[in-house]
């Protein structure tokens, strides 16, 4: 289907545009770009109690937000979820981390978990997003109880750069702690350190996106690049999940933007996952770009994805 109307209605905006970076540098293109990601017409996020917190790192505490409904319940499904940023922006109040909590908390009664992760700026490299990460999501396991969740019912999850963050951590867990949560949500995420080519429809449709809302090789290669503090031959399966052995990993599902240069990297990995006789479900969500969860849940899509989480989360 077409793009989206909530988007491309919004496309002239970044006209000669051609990256985030530059945009946010340059007031007048950063009052366009702010015009472009503007929820003006959004409908509130749902109210639960907000709370900070933090968990003990290899690198010092890892900082996070608690979003708890408020329903008297003793014992919740829980949900850890990641942010994206391409490992080097983001935060816990941009809307793909505050409005996803918030609405997942709402929608399965569950407690989710925010984390703060440290970025990949001023020489911070891999290891240390994912270590943050891992730290996350035991101290989660660990203090379930004190966090009303039932540790059985745990599920991690993450938007781009923070999809392939929950990856890693979930292997990491499963190598290192013999442990599994109950569930993996990935939302348009890369795990590829190379971007496999894309399809001839997949490049058909990209045609149709504005420049700076693609991931042109380039690009690609300065994130990895960024993220590893070198070359691409720097990622082991922990920073680049699709070079890990993938079994035994938990059922996954996958999301992934039907506007996305990335989804290149996520169909491949759902491929590989089920080869690896992983319990996986890849849906492609219509109309949307990369980064739709940035949107709010007033756009049907979106919407919809928002449920097909909290059903996974709450199941």
């Amino acid at each position: 289907m077409p793009v989206h109307p909530s988007q491309s209605s919004r496309f002239h905006l970044l006209d000669g545009l051609t990256s985030f970076e530059e945009a946010m540098a340059d007031p007048a293109s950063r009052a366009r770009l702010d015009e472009f990601m503007s929820m003006d017409e959004a409908p509130p996020a749902p109210e639960v109690h907000v709370g900070p917190a933090a968990a003990p790192g290899p690198h010092g505490d890892v900082q996070v937000r608690v979003y708890s409904p408020d329903d008297g319940a003793e014992s919740r499904p829980g949900f850890v979820w990641m942010h994206g940023g391409a490992f080097r922006m983001g935060d816990l109040d941009m809307p793909e981390a505050d409005r996803v909590a918030r609405e997942v908390c709402a929608r399965a009664g569950a407690v989710v978990v925010s984390v703060d992760y440290r970025l990949a700026v001023d020489g911070v490299t891999y290891p240390v997003p994912h270590d943050d990460v891992v730290a996350a999501v035991r101290w989660v396991r660990d203090q379930a109880a004190v966090l009303g969740i039932d540790p059985a019912r745990i599920t991690v999850g993450g938007a781009s750069a923070g999809g392939n963050l929950a990856a890693g951590a979930a292997l990491r867990l499963r190598d290192d702690d013999g442990w599994q949560p109950r569930g993996l949500v990935l939302a348009y995420t890369t795990t590829h350190a190379v971007l496999p080519p894309l399809s001839a429809e997949l490049s058909a449709l990209m045609a149709e996106v504005p420049a700076m809302l693609r991931f042109p090789p380039e690009a690609r290669v300065s994130i990895t690049r960024n993220y590893l503090g070198g070359p691409e031959s720097r990622a082991d399966g922990y920073a680049m999940p699709s070079g890990a052995v993938l079994t035994g990993l938990c059922p996954v599902l996958a999301l992934t933007a039907e506007y996305d240069d990335l989804r290149a990297s996520a169909e491949h990995f759902t491929a590989a996952l089920a080869l690896a006789g992983v319990d996986v479900r890849q849906v492609l969500v219509p109309g949307m770009l990369h980064g739709f969860l940035n949107l709010h849940a007033g756009i049907g899509p979106v919407d919809r994805a928002l449920d097909l989480v909290a059903e996974v989360v709450g199941g």
